[in-house]
C-alpha cells in the first residue's frame, strides 16, 4: 500500500495544475497563431480525411501507409477504455459540466495535434529500407537534443508499449470474464495470439488492420449509444442544459446531486479530455509521421479529425448515455457508471454491449500502442531490438490479464507524465516551424503555386 501511495502522490504532482495549463496553453498557443485552423479550414480537413476513401489506391508499394490509414491507426489509439470509464469519471468526480470542459480541451487539442502531425512529416528517417517517425525523431532532428528524445523512447515504450498494454488486456479480459464467464488467462492467450498474427506485419499490417476495424468499432458504439440515447428523448435538452449549466454552477446543474465546484468540473474535464485524445502527449505523431501525403500541412488537417471523433463524437455520446439515461445519480464510478446507463437501455444485454465495445476498443487501442513503442524501439536500437520488444509485449498482455490493475495505470500514469515534458518542449520550441509549414501551405500549396515542402 505504501508504494501505491508513493506513485499515487507522484502522480497528483506530475499531473497537477501545472500539466493540465501547459497542454491546454500549448493548444491556445497553436490555436492563436493557427488562426483558428481547426475551424477556418474544417472542409478542407474533411476532404483531406474522407475525400479519397473510396477511390482506388495504386501506391500499395510505396512508402508509408494512407492518411487515412494512418488516422484511422492513431484513433485506434485515442479511443479505448477512456471513452468509457474515463468519461464516467469526469461526469462522477466533476459533475456534467466536465463535458463542456472536455470540448474546450478538445477544440485546443486540436491545434496541438496539427502541429505534432506536421513536426511528425518533417522530420522522418529511413531505418532498414522502412520509414519510421514520432516525437524522439523531431526532437533528435529538429531540436537538436538527443538525451530529451532518447529520454521520450524509454517513457513512451515503457507507459504505452508494455504497463499500458497490460491495462488494456486485463480490461477485455474483466469485461469477458463479466459478460461470457471465460477465465482470465484464456481471454489473455486469446488476445495475444491475435495482437502477434498483426504486428508480426508491421505497419502495414497494422494500418490495414485498423482502417479496417476502427469504423466499425466506432460505428457500433454510436448506433448503440444513439438508440439508448434517443429511448430517452425527453432527456436529451436537459442533458445540454446540466452540461453547460455544470460547467459554471455545479450544484444547480444537477440539484445538488452530485455536489462538486467550478474548479473539480474544470480539472476533471480537462484532464480526461486531453488523456482521451492524447493531444500533446506524443503518442499519435508516430502514426501521422509515415502517412503519404503531398505536404506535411495535408497530415495536419488529418489529424485533428482524430480529436472530433474522439472527444467530439464518442465521449460526448457515452456522456449522453449517462445522463440522459440517469445512471449518474446512482453513485457509480468509472466504467461501472457508463455499464450502469447501457444496462437502463438494453438491460441484460447492456453489459455483453459494453464487453464487445471494450473487447474492440481495447484491441485496436493495444496494436497502436504496439506500433507506437516500436517506433521507439527502432529510434534506439534499430530493427535489431524489434523481435525482443514483441515476444516481451505479448508476455506483458497474458500477465496484464491475471494481475490487478491499480498499480500498472499509476507507473503507465507516470510514464505517461515523463514523456509529455520533452514533447511540449519540442512543440513550443519548433512552433515557427510549424507556422511557417501551415503558411506555406494556404499560401503556396492549395493555390499550386511552388511551395518548399511539396512532394508530388
Amino acid at each position: 500500500m505504501d508504494f501505491i501511495k508513493i506513485i499515487e502522490d507522484i502522480n497528483s504532482i506530475l499531473w497537477g495544475p501545472i500539466m493540465l495549463f501547459l497542454l491546454v496553453g500549448t493548444g491556445v498557443l497553436f490555436t492563436y497563431r493557427l488562426k483558428a485552423i481547426q475551424i477556418r479550414k474544417f472542409k478542407q480537413a474533411w476532404r483531406e480525411t474522407f475525400g479519397g476513401l473510396f477511390k482506388k489506391n495504386n501506391n500499395d508499394n510505396k512508402d508509408g501507409i494512407s492518411s487515412f490509414q494512418a488516422l484511422t491507426t492513431a484513433i485506434a489509439a485515442q479511443v479505448g477504455t477512456g471513452n468509457l470509464a474515463g468519461v464516467a469519471t469526469a461526469v462522477a468526480a466533476g459533475g456534467p459540466g466536465a463535458i463542456f470542459w472536455m470540448w474546450v480541451s478538445g477544440f485546443f487539442g486540436m491545434g496541438t495535434i496539427f502541429a505534432e502531425a506536421i513536426l511528425a512529416q518533417l522530420h522522418t528517417e529511413r531505418l532498414d529500407g522502412e520509414i519510421t517517425g514520432g516525437p524522439a525523431y523531431y526532437i533528435k532532428k529538429g531540436l537538436g537534443s538527443k538525451f530529451l528524445a532518447g529520454f521520450f523512447a524509454i517513457s513512451i515504450i515503457l507507459a504505452l508499449g508494455l504497463m499500458g498494454n497490460m491495462v488494456q488486456s486485463s480490461s477485455i479480459a474483466e469485461s469477458a470474464q463479466v459478460a461470457f464467464n471465460i477465465p482470465n488467462i484464456i481471454t489473455g492467450f486469446i488476445i495475444a495470439l491475435l495482437v502477434g498474427l498483426i504486428i508480426i506485419g508491421g505497419i502495414k499490417r497494422i494500418a490495414s488492420f485498423t482502417e479496417k476495424i476502427v469504423p466499425i468499432m466506432a460505428g457500433f458504439y454510436i448506433v448503440g449509444a444513439l438508440i439508448i440515447i434517443f429511448m430517452h428523448a425527453d432527456m436529451i435538452l436537459p442533458s445540454f442544459r446540466m452540461i453547460f449549466h455544470g460547467a459554471f454552477n455545479p450544484s444547480a446543474a444537477t440539484g445538488g446531486i452530485i455536489g462538486v465546484s467550478i474548479k473539480e468540473s474544470f480539472r476533471y474535464g480537462i484532464a480526461r479530455g486531453l488523456f482521451s485524445n492524447e493531444a500533446g502527449m506524443g503518442s499519435t505523431p508516430h502514426a501521422h509521421a509515415v502517412a503519404r501525403v503531398n505536404h506535411p500541412a495535408q497530415q495536419g488537417l488529418v489529424s485533428f479529425m482524430g480529436v472530433i471523433v474522439d472527444t467530439g463524437v464518442v465521449c460526448t455520446l457515452t456522456a449522453l448515455v449517462i445522463l440522459t439515461t440517469g445512471s449518474f445519480s446512482t453513485g457509480l464510478f468509472g466504467a461501472q457508471l457508463t455499464q450502469e446507463g447501457f444496462t437502463i437501455g438494453f438491460g441484460n444485454f447492456g453489459s455483453t454491449f459494453i464487453a464487445i465495445c471494450l473487447f474492440f476498443f481495447s484491441l485496436s487501442t493495444i496494436i497502436s500502442w504496439y506500433y507506437f513503442g516500436e517506433a521507439n524501439v527502432k529510434f534506439l536500437t534499430g530493427k535489431k531490438g524489434i523481435t525482443f520488444y514483441r515476444g516481451i509485449v505479448l508476455i506483458f498482455i497474458v500477465i496484464g490479464t491475471t494481475i490487478n490493475a491499480e498499480v500498472i495505470w499509476e507507473l503507465a500514469d507516470i510514464f505517461n507524465g515523463l514523456m509529455v515534458i520533452p514533447n511540449l518542449i519540442a512543440l513550443l520550441g519548433l512552433a515557427s516551424l510549424v507556422i511557417k509549414v501551415a503558411n506555406d501551405y494556404e499560401d503556396r500549396f492549395i493555390k499550386d503555386k511552388p511551395s518548399k515542402y511539396r512532394r508530388d
